[in-house]
């Protein structure tokens, strides 16, 4: 398969159009100026052919590929987010590409502070010989997810230039707003009219995931009493310091800095209060959905406990769904995941089956009727200043999506 790649190009423009999300927005998307990437896109979608391109009023990017062939194939998508963290500067970022890396120091120039170095990013002993693309040291790279992007923008210009190579139809969707966990908040179904899809946001070359943590969020309500500090004795009783009490309480074997693997955790995400009122923020974590019951249960367990020594306080839970293990959907549809990893395998590359220790657009849209698994991008120590991708692991990611066209429409 000749490939004329025009991939990092087009991820060197997506990378210096600020994009970063905000939680504590209430608008669609959260930030106007993930739109300015959109309507490049759509721009840069319409000049590769595809006329129905478009951008919707909540930032959503809709296109697709017409069928070219006789065979009835389920409609598949490629799925991408155009929204960078808000945890790490996405603003004016200078992409650097490091030639033919040989397992030295990279240096940032902007912030000589911040180095890349292989004992601490082990993918890079995988990557000798390769060219590593960085930002400069002051900002985040924006790999996560704009690799994604270019990824599938470079497939489909493949697809569409190359008729000869029968696909059925397929369907492009570029999300804002998925670093805040609203990335498929507003998505059009009826306009995206697919069976199945894939969204590209992984990371080591050739990892494949089809499996995600379920998760809640978890409310604890503190009511504390308050009184003048200078008469307070046998009166006050602060939420703060309940707060604290319960925090300090939680086992420590049971954090993210604790757990690895298919272990899931408890964590404290945010505690706001006052003497007389305070609100314990959790998210819990596991790839088991009992297990999660099972943690809310010994939340409530130690808060009751520790107001047992303020009597006049009260603890109150709420326990809000979030998403579930996309697994519980995917596994009902085998050859979403077994085309996936042949496309993989035809792309010259082994395929690493994994899980994720968090979630993904795919999550959700799995639950919505579209089960999506989760196909690497090449991208890695996203959310930082040191976050860096390599030139052939997005190759090799653009291969991976044009041959898992070809093959849903091979084996239709």
């Amino acid at each position: 398969m000749d490939i004329r790649y025009q991939v990092i190009e087009r991820f060197l423009r997506y990378v210096q159009i600020d994009t970063q999300s905000n939680p504590y927005s209430e608008t669609v998307p959260s930030t106007a100026k993930q739109k300015n990437l959109g309507r490049l896109l759509v721009k840069e979608l319409q000049e590769i052919g595809l006329q129905d391109a478009e951008m919707d009023e909540n930032g959503y990017v809709y296109a697709s590929i017409p069928s070219n062939t006789d065979k009835q194939v389920p409609v598949i998508f490629f799925c991408s987010h155009m929204d960078t963290s808000p945890d790490c500067s996405g603003e004016n970022v200078k992409p650097i590409i490091h030639k033919n890396y040989q397992g030295e120091d990279i240096i940032l120039p902007d912030d000589a502070s911040v180095i890349l170095k292989m004992t601490e990013h082990p993918d890079l002993t995988h990557q000798i010989g390769n060219d590593i693309i960085t930002a400069s040291g002051k900002t985040l790279l924006g790999a996560d997810n704009k690799a994604g992007l270019a990824e599938i923008m470079d497939a489909v210009n493949f697809l569409v230039n190359h008729p000869e190579l029968k696909h059925g139809e397929i369907k492009v969707l570029f999300t804002p707003d998925e670093e805040i966990g609203r990335g498929v908040d507003h998505v059009n179904l009826a306009k995206l009219k697919a069976d199945f899809g894939y969204t590209i946001d992984g990371e080591t070359l050739g990892s494949f995931e089809d499996e995600t943590f379920s998760a809640d969020g978890m409310t604890v309500h503190i009511q504390g009493v308050s009184a003048h500090p200078g008469f307070a004795k046998n009166k006050m009783e602060s939420a703060i310091k309940i707060a604290a009490d319960i925090v300090a309480a939680l086992p420590k074997n049971l954090s993210p800095e604790h757990t690895s693997g298919k272990q899931g955790f408890i964590h404290p995400v945010a505690i706001k209060g006052e003497v007389e009122e305070a609100v314990i923020e959790f998210i819990i974590r596991d790839f088991d959905d009992s297990m999660l019951l099972t943690y809310e249960e010994l939340v409530k367990k130690i808060s009751l406990k520790v107001v047992e020594n303020y009597p006049s306080a009260q603890v109150t839970f709420t326990v809000k769904e979030q998403y579930r293990n996309m697994k519980n959907i995917i596994a009902q549809y085998p050859k979403v995941s077994d085309y996936a990893l042949e496309a993989i395998q035809r792309a010259g590359i082994k395929p690493k089956a994994q899980s994720i220790r968090g979630g993904t657009d795919g999550s959700r849209l799995s639950f919505m009727g579209l089960p999506c698994p989760n196909i690497f991008a090449g991208e890695h120590a996203f959310h930082s200043k040191q976050e860096w991708v390599s030139v052939q692991d997005m190759e090799a990611a653009v291969r991976t999506i044009i041959h898992l066209a070809l093959i849903w429409e091979e084996k239709a």
